[in-house]
């Protein structure tokens, strides 16, 4: 059979074997003893009759005595003497008790070893029946295993018993549900870095032949106007500004999302942090004469990057300014509680419609409201930022009334 050539089992039917044969042969050496102590109480009990006869009879020989003893069985004699035992009360059954005790050791012998045969074909069959169910689940786990080489998590593994190979089919599962999300994780990062190359493209095209236009313009006038040609420079520079803060944010962006940016906890004071981000943005806060209030105890902290933290709150703070009315307010305050710091940004701009709020996160999203210069990545980094380091953003708008950002950083 070729159940037998199964490591496994023969490792544990050959421990039976040896188990059922060891009990046999001390059953067996037992009832030897039994009946060898019975033999010798016979044997005893006979020359205690024998002495008795010969000091009672004298004249009668301890032959014929002996004859007797190993001679066949006469009927006639026999007869005789149980008449003469009748006559004293005495069965002879009673008197043959120990031929009796040693049929029934016989017989004791014969169905103790019947039993472990029979116990023996049990813990065999259940080894058998065991071993094979685990070579099935072996060869699913298998097959489950060759699956996912081929990157198949289309997987149902349904499993309650608790045993050791069930386990690892549940574990097995867990793992296949994780790579088919990571498989789709980056499926998707896939055709996000499609279309992210695809905007990149298109933001660096216009700027780029812009660019290319005024120099040709530079080089085919050499006797251009001092002010138009300083006002082409100037444009161009600028140009190239922007060029760089894009390269630079979606390089930012990029390690963010490869999660090769190794991020320092350290306790934050919201009181100096803020103000430095505000320090950093005077001049458009100048330009479009906004005013900015800030409500928060001096006190109040969090455990995070503060160079990373600070790019991520700047650029949810710039999104504000910039959708902000000139001569508008921007609130921001901040407070702790024994789970969470909490930061709250909000504006009194247009409002962000309910079709571009689900979106806004997303890289590279331009609302409607969004301006010319605007391309999409300063909340999508902020975003990725504040989820790296232990927090959450969300957002609430509406239209005409303004913009919200709650910022929580959990403790």
């Amino acid at each position: 059979m070729k159940i037998f050539e199964n490591k496994n089992i023969k490792y544990l039917i050959l421990p039976m074997i040896i188990l059922t044969i060891t009990a046999s042969i001390t059953i067996t050496i037992q009832t030897i003893q039994q009946y060898k102590a019975v033999t010798i109480t016979l044997n005893e009990k006979i020359a205690e009759i024998m002495g008795k006869i010969s000091e009672s009879n004298p004249e009668i020989d301890s032959r014929e005595i002996i004859e007797i003893l190993n001679s066949a069985k006469n009927t006639e004699q026999y007869e005789k003497g149980q008449k003469e035992l009748s006559k004293y009360g005495i069965e002879i059954d009673k008197i043959n008790s120990i031929k009796l005790i040693e049929n029934q050791m016989k017989t004791n012998l014969k169905l103790n070893i019947l039993i472990i045969v029979l116990f023996s074909i049990l813990w065999m069959t259940i080894i058998i029946l065991y071993l094979r169910k685990r070579d099935k689940k072996i060869k699913q786990i298998t097959n489950y295993i060759n699956q996912i080489k081929n990157k198949k998590y289309d997987l149902n593994i349904e499993e309650n018993t608790e045993d050791e190979l069930s386990n690892l089919k549940n574990e097995l599962y867990k793992i296949t549900i994780m790579l088919k999300e990571e498989s789709e994780i980056s499926k998707k990062d896939k055709e996000n870095l499609k279309m992210s190359v695809e905007d990149i493209s298109h933001q660096l095209k216009t700027p780029l032949t812009s660019i290319t236009i005024m120099l040709d313009n530079l080089k085919d006038n050499p006797n251009m106007e001092e002010k138009t040609k300083q006002k082409f420079i100037f444009e161009i520079s600028k140009q190239v500004e922007w060029i760089n803060w894009l390269v630079i944010s979606m390089l930012k962006l990029s390690k963010v999302d490869a999660n090769v940016v190794q991020f320092y906890d350290e306790k934050i004071n919201l009181n100096k942090f803020i103000g430095e981000i505000i320090k950093n943005l005077e001049i458009p806060i100048e330009v479009k004469n906004q005013k900015i209030i800030i409500d928060g105890n001096e006190n109040v902290s969090f455990i995070g990057d503060y160079k990373w933290q600070q790019e991520a709150i700047t650029n949810i703070i710039k999104n504000c300014i910039e959708h902000n009315a000139n001569n508008g307010t921007i609130y921001i305050n901040y407070e702790e509680n024994s789970l969470f710091t909490k930061i709250t940004i909000r504006d009194e701009g247009e409002g962000i419609s309910k079709e571009d709020l689900k979106h806004i996160f997303e890289r590279f999203y331009k609302g409607k409201n969004s301006s010319e210069n605007s391309v999409g990545i300063g909340l999508a980094l902020a975003k990725n930022i504040i989820q790296k380091n232990n927090g959450m953003i969300n957002c609430k708008s509406e239209l005409d009334k303004g913009t919200e950002f709650v910022i929580k950083y959990m403790k």
